[in-house]
């Protein structure tokens, strides 16, 4: 179903309409395939940018794979020498679960808030 504005629209054309629709109503340029080959072109280099992240970051995690657990392993060793009065000391220290989670409902409303009041 069409609009009767839209009807309208169409049934009502001045010289200048039928000039641009005269003008845009030729037939297309041949370019032997130009077009074609430069949308593939594009087309290519856009998933090539796209992959390109993800390789590098699973190639990259999988060199890094071996000096992390080494670097696990010494911590581990290290926080076995550490007296414990100094482990429950620190961890005194660290906000409980439910400030974070009240923080993180406080942080997700205020994006909510600032989002509404953009629109």
């Amino acid at each position: 179903m069409t609009s009767k504005i839209i009807n309208m629209a169409e049934k009502i054309k001045d010289a200048e309409d039928r000039f641009l629709e005269s003008m845009f109503d030729s037939a297309p340029i041949a370019d032997d395939g130009f077009s074609a080959t430069i949308v593939r072109k594009i087309r290519r280099r856009l998933w090539l940018r796209r992959l390109a992240l993800p390789v590098a970051a699973l190639i990259g995690g999988t060199i890094a794979i071996k000096p992390l657990a080494g670097l696990v392993t010494a911590a581990v060793r290290l926080s076995s020498l550490l007296p414990q009065e100094l482990l429950t000391a620190t961890t005194a220290f660290f906000p409980q679960v439910q400030t974070i989670v009240l923080g993180a409902m406080l942080l997700a409303a205020c994006l909510l808030g600032l989002r509404a009041l953009d629109d």
